[in-house]
């Protein structure tokens, strides 16, 4: 039967659902911001030329009103002159005649609004001229020129108010459609962004849970586009590294069970071995000098076998997970001294610090010591010191020694198994003594770390759960 392939699922559990990013945010506000930028420069234009039609198409029309008034005015005398003007409002523009030595006929007496000295100057040149301003707060334009045959001055103000009108409902609607365009341009930025970064934000999805051990998970293949090819191939490196990891488990897995078995076949003739050992080693001063040193020297080398083959044992049990926890109160000073005391290390080795209770496995405990005290009378022999204490949350047991340190370049490697650093830190020791203690703190949910200095000394520091009702104090 096929395997149907694992969709990768967001962190709330739907799926399919996309949670949004930067990258998707970027996207919006670059398509918003060109949809926007376009429409407004093409609403600036598009405003821009209607004003400029409109205000030209006044202009014409105005200038041409103007000279035929002109010519009309020609024959006006200043006592007809009040007629004419008044003529002129009741059309709409607003006249005013002056005639020379100053005299002035306006079309409506109220409203006096005063001539510009610059279209003042193009009248007097002969010229028809024109200014908009403002005439009691409404837009006008106005045409001036000098009426033909004599110097009298015709000024005419057009109103420009339902222009002006036009052009600011022109404006506001268009800034009502930037606004939707706006609006839309967001929507669809949103919808577009969402469309195209689906499949990153599933690819990136299925990549966190083929990281947090989903091997089984793969991606959609939709379309055939480049997606589809990414989708695609993102499935093969999956296939691939599904195999990889599971070939390198079997192996794994092959090989503890290899050291498991040696180490098993090995502990029943090692057993009688040993025991040979011992017995031969009992008789060493009656054996003549010549077959003295090398007996002693194959009782060392199989005492050091049986050690090996224990440990071996031992890491084999802690892969498996088959080593047991069982956690009590747990007085960890009284354990340190029983351990020295029974080790023989009374000159060696000094306690201090509080008193420290943590809820544990005794048995792991003077395990893990017995490695890191060993290690440090193996490879020290002086100024050993073993501190009790807490930093809070954990009790801390530092093992210091003031022996030869370890080179920087080391201390990353010390915890690997078989692992040995140069002549002046390593001894006649397996190399698993070290991985032996860690693997056992972190079985009691603790750690071991490591500081040295190759002036100084070393110190290996191992942390553990206060655990519930722990008696603490500070180092």
């Amino acid at each position: 039967m096929a395997r149907q392939p694992t969709r990768p699922r967001s962190r709330s559990g739907r799926r399919g659902r996309i949670w949004p990013g930067g990258l998707r945010r970027r996207l919006v506000v670059a398509f918003v911001l060109v949809a926007t930028v376009s429409a407004g420069a093409l609403a600036v234009a598009s405003y821009l030329l209607v004003r400029d039609a409109r205000l030209d198409g006044s202009l014409a029309a105005s200038a041409a009103e103007a000279r035929e008034d002109l010519n009309l005015a020609a024959t006006i005398t200043y006592q007809a002159a009040g007629d004419f003007v008044r003529a002129y409002e009741q059309r709409g523009p607003h006249a005013v005649l002056i005639f020379p030595g100053g005299r002035k006929v306006a079309s409506d007496a109220q409203v006096n609004p005063p001539i510009p000295a610059v279209l003042r100057g193009f009248v007097r040149q002969g010229q028809l001229g024109y200014q908009r301003m403002d005439v009691a707060g409404q837009p006008y334009l106005v045409m001036a020129g000098r009426v033909p045959g004599s110097n009298a001055q015709l000024y005419l103000f057009f109103s420009e108010q339902s222009i002006q009108r036009n052009l600011a409902q022109l404006r506001n609607t268009l800034a009502a459609a930037w606004l939707g365009v706006l609006l839309v341009a967001a929507l669809v930025g949103r919808v577009l962004a969402r469309r195209t970064l689906g499949p990153v934000a599933r690819a990136s999805e299925a990549a966190r849970l083929i990281a947090g051990g989903r091997l089984d998970t793969r991606l959609p293949v939709g379309a055939a586009d480049e997606f589809g090819a990414w989708a695609a191939a993102f499935n093969e490196m999956a296939d691939a590294l599904e195999a990889k990891i599971a070939a390198l488990s079997a192996a794994q897995a092959r090989e503890l069970r290899f050291t498991a078995n040696v180490a098993h076949e090995l502990r029943t003739p090692l057993t009688a071995l040993v025991a040979e050992a011992s017995l031969l080693g009992s008789q060493v001063s009656h054996l003549p000098d010549p077959a003295r040193r090398p007996v002693e020297l194959m009782v060392a080398d199989v005492r050091r076998l049986r050690t090996l083959v224990d440990e071996l044992m031992e890491i084999s049990r802690l892969d498996a997970g088959s080593e047991p926890v069982q956690r009590r109160r747990v007085d960890v000073r009284s354990v340190v001294a029983a351990l020295i005391s029974a080790r023989g290390w009374q000159d060696q080795v000094a306690v201090n610090g509080g008193p420290l209770t943590l809820t544990t496995d005794p048995r792991r405990i003077e395990r893990i010591l017995a490695n890191l005290v060993g290690n440090a009378v193996e490879h020290s022999g002086r100024d050993i010191t073993v501190r009790t204490g807490t930093d809070g949350a954990h009790g801390c047991i530092d093992v210091a020694d003031g022996g030869p340190g370890i080179p920087a370049e080391h201390l990353p490697h010390v915890f690997e198994r078989f692992y040995k650093a140069d002549s002046a830190r390593a001894g006649a020791g397996s190399g698993l003594g070290l991985a032996i203690a860690l693997e056992n703190a972190r079985l009691l949910g603790g750690n071991i770390s490591v500081s040295s200095d190759v002036a100084a000394g070393s110190v290996f520091r191992l942390t553990l759960p206060l655990g519930p009702a722990a008696d603490v104090s500070e180092p």
